[in-house]
C-alpha cells in the first residue's frame, strides 16, 4: 500500500450520530489504520473538502462514505458538487444509505458514485461491510494521488 494512503483519513458524511458511532466501532473491530473523520451533512463535507472554517487543516481523504439523506445539504447534491469539481472528482465516493430506491441507485452512479451500498441491518453486517471496504479501497485498488501529497492542499 502507498505509504501516504495509510495516513489519509476515510471521510464519512452521516447525520445519524448512532450510525457514526457504529461505523467507528466497526473500524476499530477491523483494525483500520486510517483515521475515520466524520461530518454530519453535505455542507460540512464540502467545508472539509474545501478546507473552510474549522477544517482549514483538513487532510485529503482516501475515500468518502456518503449518506444520501441528510439535513442542510443531502448526499445527492454533495456528490454532484464533488464529481463536478476537477480537483475533487478523483476521490472515490461510496454511497452508504438506507435507500433501496432504484432512482437513487441510478442517479448516484450517473453522477459519479463509485459504489452504492445499503446500510446493513446488524452490527455484524456492518463489521463485514467495513472489512470489505477496507480490503478493497485501502489494500487492493490503486488510487490516484491528488496534486502533491496528502499533507498539502488539493485546491492549489
Amino acid at each position: 500500500m502507498n505509504e501516504s494512503r495509510k495516513m489519509a483519513p476515510v471521510l464519512m458524511a452521516e447525520d445519524d450520530a448512532d450510525d457514526r458511532m457504529l461505523v467507528e466501532k466497526a473500524f476499530l473491530e477491523n483494525r483500520v489504520a486510517n483515521p475515520l473523520v466524520t461530518v454530519a451533512n453535505g455542507a460540512e463535507l464540502l467545508d472539509y473538502l474545501y478546507k473552510k472554517g474549522k477544517y482549514f487543516e483538513a487532510v485529503h481523504p482516501c475515500f468518502i462514505i456518503l449518506d444520501l439523506n441528510m439535513p442542510k445539504m443531502d448526499g445527492r447534491e454533495a456528490l454532484k458538487i464533488i464529481k463536478d469539481d476537477e480537483k475533487l472528482r478523483k476521490i472515490p465516493v461510496v454511497i452508504m444509505t438506507t435507500s433501496k430506491a432504484e432512482e437513487d441507485v441510478l442517479v448516484s452512479y450517473a453522477v459519479g458514485a463509485n459504489s452504492y451500498i445499503t446500510k446493513p441491518m446488524t452490527f455484524e453486517g456492518l463489521v463485514k461491510m467495513i472489512k470489505t471496504l477496507k480490503d478493497y479501497w485501502l489494500e487492493i485498488v490503486e488510487l490516484p494521488v491528488c496534486p502533491g501529497d496528502y499533507s498539502h492542499s488539493w485546491r492549489e
